[in-house]
């Protein structure tokens, strides 16, 4: 068995920014020249999400509207309170539990199989980094498995 590992670094552009990465991960598995195994791809960020759905302009406003009425920005959490919380604070910290909320729903990583050298994919789908906080530079891995 084999294992491969790639790193992409993005910097994302705006809250709720979902990003596009199928080509790259096309591009990670017909690198590591595997025939049959799986891509694992993860973001290594707890306000950053990986997840597969269509690429359609309306679907992806549709995602943003059921992520903000899930875990609205403007809602009371004891995250958002600096003069209580303690814990991992940094300089530049901002109120962000509706990020980690949001994350919750949708996860850090995706399995995809991959048959005959190629992701097996449905029609529609596509590999999303979506940016559920600020912009900033994120890191996002594929690591494949396989023969």
């Amino acid at each position: 068995m084999s294992n491969r590992f790639f790193c992409l670094e993005i910097t994302t552009e705006c809250f709720h920014d979902f990003i596009d990465i199928t080509d790259w991960v096309k591009q990670c598995v017909e690198s590591a020249n595997i025939s049959e195994g799986i891509a694992i791809v993860f973001s290594k960020h707890t306000t950053t999400a990986i997840t597969i759905n269509e690429n359609e302009p309306l679907l992806i406003q549709d995602m943003k509207d059921f992520l903000d009425r899930c875990c609205p920005k403007d809602s009371d959490y004891g995250h958002n309170n600096f003069d209580i919380r303690t814990v991992n604070m940094n300089e530049d910290e901002s109120p962000n539990a509706h990020s980690h909320l949001q994350h919750m729903l949708l996860g850090s990583s995706e399995v995809i199989p991959i048959v005959d050298k190629k992701l097996l994919f449905g029609q529609y789908q596509s590999v999303f980094c979506i940016e559920l906080d600020r912009p900033r530079r994120r890191e996002v891995v594929v690591q494949i498995l396989g023969d």
